[in-house]
């Protein structure tokens, strides 16, 4: 899959002992790493889609620490080498990896597996209670080119 313009992920490793085991998420030293403004945790259900937003000056980087989630993201952006194109991760527990999501790309996910998809993210700028950096469309957005039912077959 080629990966949307400024998008970057690590796939992070797992250091099991005796005593259980260590992941790091995010190291300065890394070039996913930039200033975060803050840490925290979102939860989404099984059968939930999350989607869409975008922001049009903060970086997004998601862990999901808990369970299993399909993240989905849109390249909405008019001057991007990768514009009208989709990226789709699965990460969680089986594939732990770190996703960077940058500006104007709209981004949502869903958990995967049949239990809730805890995500860990560390935007790049302080919420803004009065005056959100956040912009919406409904999950189903006809001019977004994906749809978020399961595929079976």
């Amino acid at each position: 899959m080629e990966l949307l313009k400024d998008v970057l992920v690590r796939q992070l490793k797992i250091i099991p002992d005796d005593r259980g085991f260590l992941m790091e998420i995010m190291r300065s030293d890394w070039p996913e790493y930039m200033e975060f403004a803050q840490t925290y945790v979102t939860g989404c259900y099984p059968g939930v889609y999350k989607a869409w937003h975008y922001h049009k000056k903060q970086w997004d980087h998601f862990i999901c620490l808990g369970g299993m989630a399909r993240v989905v993201l849109y390249d909405a952006r008019p001057d991007s080498p990768t514009g009208g194109k989709i990226n789709v991760f699965h990460i969680g527990n089986l594939n732990p990896a770190l996703l960077r999501i940058p500006p104007h790309v709209y981004h949502g996910f869903t958990a995967e597996g049949g239990q809730t998809a805890l995500m860990v993210n560390l935007p790049s700028r302080l919420y803004n209670y009065k005056d959100p950096d956040e912009f919406r469309a409904p999950y189903n957005d006809p001019a977004i080119p994906y749809d978020w039912e399961a595929i079976h077959g």
